[in-house]
């Protein structure tokens, strides 16, 4: 592997190309320890057809337990490892992502968690939705045509009743599935000199807070798409959000994200 050195608002990381570039678009997946969840993810992506359409980069936290080796990934049609080794959580993963997506010239990118809840069958109507001119492209398994299957009621009531009111608000745009990672965004949103997404600040949850919100207050084209969200019947549920801890770090981050705190230049409002 090619070790890339930090820049700023990037961490350091190592990467793999099994491929150069093939799309016009990429899919970036931020995964650590994901096990079987992200290799069946893989798989029905490659049964939908994904990899014809976009490149397949895996961005790892540092997974140990062999579910990034690269024998697999290859084999399910991943076009990219990228492995973190500076700081910083799934924020500092997306930078990793995003500044090699740059790089490499995509004109759109797509995010979808990698624990095998989302439908990344849908990733062909989100990268329509950019090929239409979207700058912003929410997936919600709350609009019509959507599917919300075995969602933990208090992750509905904690979407419904707050996270999604105060990201509208914040947004100046109505949305329904806030917390939801499958996601896209155009390049032309990503590079825009009032974005920033590039900088340190965004270590944990706070970069998709912020550009939830960022693209519909520059009035760049934002909509939601019909996906779906399947947690298990049974057996411990896969999300970063654990525990009272996880909870008020999301709230903090939300009510930062209403005052203005992460656009580029209020760093003062961040202190308060």
């Amino acid at each position: 592997m090619i070790q890339v050195e930090a820049q700023p608002g990037v961490p350091a990381y190592r990467k793999e190309e099994f491929s150069g570039r093939t799309s016009s678009y990429c899919v970036l997946i931020p995964v650590i320890n994901e096990g079987e969840r992200i290799q069946a993810e893989l798989i029905r992506a490659q049964k939908a057809g994904v990899p014809d359409l976009a490149d397949i980069i895996l961005c790892d936290g540092g997974s140990t337990d062999g579910s990034t080796e690269w024998e697999k990934l290859k084999k399910a049609g991943v076009n990219t490892l990228l492995v973190k080794t500076g700081p910083g959580k799934q924020g500092a993963q997306l930078r990793m992502g995003i500044s090699f997506a740059l790089a490499r010239g995509y004109e759109g990118v797509i995010t979808v968690d990698g624990n095998n809840k989302d439908s990344v069958e849908s990733i062909p109507l989100l990268i329509q939705k950019l090929r239409d001119g979207y700058d912003f492209v929410q997936g919600s398994r709350f609009v019509k045509g959507g599917r919300a299957v075995n969602t933990p009621w208090q992750r509905w009531l904690a979407v419904r009743l707050i996270h999604a009111p105060v990201i509208s608000l914040t947004a100046r745009q109505h949305f329904t599935d806030t917390t939801n990672a499958f996601r896209a965004y155009s390049r032309r949103y990503l590079i825009h000199p009032e974005v920033q997404p590039l900088r340190d600040i965004f270590s944990g949850y706070e970069l998709l807070a912020y550009l939830s919100v960022r693209a519909s207050q520059l009035g760049l084209k934002a909509c939601e798409v019909p996906v779906a969200r399947v947690y298990p019947k049974t057996g411990k549920t896969p999300t970063k959000i654990k525990g009272m801890r996880g909870n008020t770090e999301l709230l903090k981050i939300l009510f930062a994200n209403l005052r203005g705190a992460y656009v580029p230049g209020n760093e003062e409002k961040r202190r308060k």
